[in-house]
């Protein structure tokens, strides 16, 4: 059942499970999955939070003892939240140890609410750090125009960073440069680099949804001819620009002092065109230097049938800027398409928190003690 896993994993792309949940650490589920699955992190939003807490009664303990103290719900989903993250965190820590910091690492994001806020992100970054306390901790920062110098700030203080919701190839050169200044600035603290590790999260799926919706309403054989291929030809760019960046001047004075690349990591890869192998955004991007976040189905189906074949990333650049040529002939924006998707991104994520709000309220007042 592994096999295809362990292929993935010696071709030098990182298995991380997009999904976390009290009884996934209890029931023993997630050491599971690390021992037998190769999964070497962990990442989380805001919706898989709150399909976790108002599902089952994993919570409820906790949640009674927080109503009982009469906390605000924001703080209770903190303490839910964090409580989590560091407990997959010690779990997860001998894959930390083993791999020099560079796996075993779990991601918590920033209220998503703060997307265009640089100093409350920052804040928010630092405050989380603290909370979860754990070395081995990502802080999931989204690659808006406003995050782009909470990145920097946060990296400068030598916290390490998840960049999450990127689409386009432009805004992703510009996180890659955060991320460097970032270093900069801890390396002119005197912090230790080697110590700093971050992902770039660009996402996959959302772009073919996207374009390939845009296809189908064109209609013509021509257009037909482009579905489901933008997705990969992006991400596969994205790893040009990675390979640039990470092998110019400017890197090489940070990677002489013990410094980290920022690894490039394939998010949203749960395939959502049935029309579509499900283990398409696993067996087409497999490259070095990599990370790929999958949901629990797209792991079990890469596990099942995964055709890893080695890397599928080398030799395509001209092709996918081919592809991406292709879609703009039929009037299809990618500019546009890309900008959409952020916006959505981030609306989505609030959507996500504010229902987390709501069901975590619902459940405080459900389980508050009687007076008396």
């Amino acid at each position: 059942m592994t096999d295809a896993l362990k292929r993935l994993s010696e071709e030098g792309v990182a298995i991380w499970l997009d999904d976390l949940s009290r009884k996934r650490i209890t029931s023993g589920n997630l050491a599971e999955l690390i021992d037998q699955q190769h999964v070497v992190g962990v990442t989380t939003n805001p919706s898989i939070f709150q399909k976790a807490i108002s599902q089952g009664d994993g919570y409820d303990q906790q949640l009674a003892d927080l109503s009982a103290r009469k906390v605000t719900v924001e703080e209770a989903i903190r303490m839910i939240t964090t409580a989590d993250v560091r407990d997959a965190a010690d779990i997860l820590r001998p894959v930390f140890d083993a791999t020099g910091g560079q796996d075993g690492r779990v991601s918590i994001e920033v209220d998503p609410r703060l997307a265009h806020n640089t100093q409350a992100t920052i804040a928010e970054a630092k405050q989380l750090a603290w909370l979860v306390d754990r070395p081995n901790t990502l802080i999931k920062i989204p690659a808006t125009e406003a995050g782009l110098p909470a990145i920097t700030e946060t990296i400068g203080k030598g916290i390490s960073v998840n960049v999450t919701l990127i689409f386009s190839l432009e805004r992703y050169r510009k996180v890659m440069d955060a991320y460097l200044a970032g270093l900069e600035k801890a390396k002119a603290a005197g912090l230790d680099l080697s110590k700093i590790h971050s992902v770039a999260s660009f996402f996959v799926s959302r772009v073919d949804t996207e374009i390939d919706k845009r296809i189908d309403a064109l209609g013509t054989d021509d257009a037909k001819a482009a579905r489901g291929k933008a997705g990969l030809a992006n991400a596969r760019l994205a790893y040009e620009a990675f390979e640039e960046v990470f092998s110019g001047d400017r890197w090489a004075a940070l990677d002489k002092a013990q410094a980290n690349k920022q690894r490039p990591l394939w998010a949203s890869t749960g395939v959502k065109d049935k029309a579509y192998k499900d283990t398409l955004y696993v067996d087409d991007l497999v490259a070095p230097g990599t990370v790929n976040t999958m949901p629990e189905a797209t792991l079990e189906a890469t596990a099942d049938h995964g055709q890893i074949t080695g890397n599928t990333i080398a030799g395509t650049y001209d092709q996918s800027r081919a592809e991406i040529e292709a879609v703009e002939k039929l009037g299809i924006s990618y500019d546009e398409v890309v900008q959409l998707l952020e916006d959505e991104g981030v609306e989505k994520f609030e959507a996500a928190w504010n229902d987390l709000l709501k069901s975590t309220e619902a459940e405080l007042k459900r389980l508050a003690p009687s007076e008396g």
